[in-house]
């Protein structure tokens, strides 16, 4: 059994940890720590687990996320095939809250650093300008070393705290319900899910490849996952949608059975309930022209 506590843990003799990461495809583990993690994609797509949101990521996805938040960046089915024109980097930072000492945090100057770490319990997505500066000042901290690359980090974490487009990504009062143990079974479930959501999913399989009874599982997804297994695999098939809708020249129509649904009607509902928007307006608002 993978351990998901301490996936990445910090060595005794440093204040954090900086890592630039470079594979075929993102770790597909649904896993849990106790660190902060900063993380940047710098190549790849697909699809974004954090507590209990799912949301499709591309270049440019940036996150800040708080102790033992569940998370997974699945790449696209494309990523796990051994092509050689896909590969996936980023750049990952870790460090405990007291990486300065237990008293730093108490000081009226690391107010809004204080509030920051208490915003990314729930995680929080970093866009914008703030995620262009951040990824420059990434950039520049995996070339730092010593106090050097202290203050670079300071200057990190300064420039999230004075952010004010910084959006939350956990529904507000989600618990992380999971214990190690759970991780396995949940993997086995997303990857099942992930490998089946453009044809039939079957809420029987699902139970079966996490070895409980139908009835158990259900009422296990929806403690650990805060929603339903059904509005679970539609998540997945809407956001696999979007990344359709935005980077294809597929219809409408053509991406609503593409992604496993099975009427329009059926579509078209899930997509507003869960973009805000039709299909068709996003789109319009979304998608760039295809250079031909």
């Amino acid at each position: 059994m993978k351990l998901a506590l301490q996936k990445s843990p910090i060595p005794a003799s440093q204040a954090f940890v900086v890592k630039y990461l470079k594979e075929a495809h993102f770790d597909a583990n649904w896993h849990f720590h106790p660190e902060y993690q900063l993380f940047v994609v710098l190549r790849g797509s697909g699809t974004r687990f954090i507590g209990d949101q799912v949301k499709p990521f591309r270049e440019g996805d940036m996150v800040f996320i708080g102790p033992n938040l569940p998370h997974l960046w699945r790449s696209d089915a494309e990523y796990f095939e051994g092509r050689a024109d896909y590969w996936t980097e980023g750049i990952v930072v870790y460090f405990q809250e007291d990486f300065l000492g237990n008293a730093f945090l108490q000081k009226e100057e690391m107010h809004r650093v204080k509030h920051l770490f208490q915003m990314a319990c729930r995680g929080v997505d970093v866009v914008g300008s703030t995620a262009e500066k951040v990824k420059s000042l990434l950039r520049q901290l995996l070339k730092l070393d010593g106090f050097d690359k202290v203050l670079q980090f300071l200057q990190i974490l300064h420039v999230l705290a004075q952010a004010n487009c910084c959006q939350p990504i956990a529904s507000l009062g989600y618990t992380n319900t999971l214990k190690a143990s759970d991780t396995e079974r949940m993997n086995k479930v997303h990857a099942y899910v992930m490998k089946n959501f453009k044809s039939s999913i079957s809420l029987e399989e699902a139970a079966t490849i996490a070895n409980m009874a139908p009835a158990s599982f259900s009422r296990y997804f929806k403690t650990h996952a805060n929603k339903t297994f059904s509005g679970f695999v539609c998540e997945i098939r809407i956001g696999h949608a979007c990344k359709l809708l935005v980077e294809t020249n597929l219809t409408v129509s053509q991406a609503c059975y593409e992604c496993g649904f099975q009427t329009l009607s059926n579509f078209n509902r899930q997509f507003k309930a869960f973009t805000g928007r039709t299909p068709k307006a996003y789109k319009k608002e979304f998608a760039e022209p295809l250079l031909i």
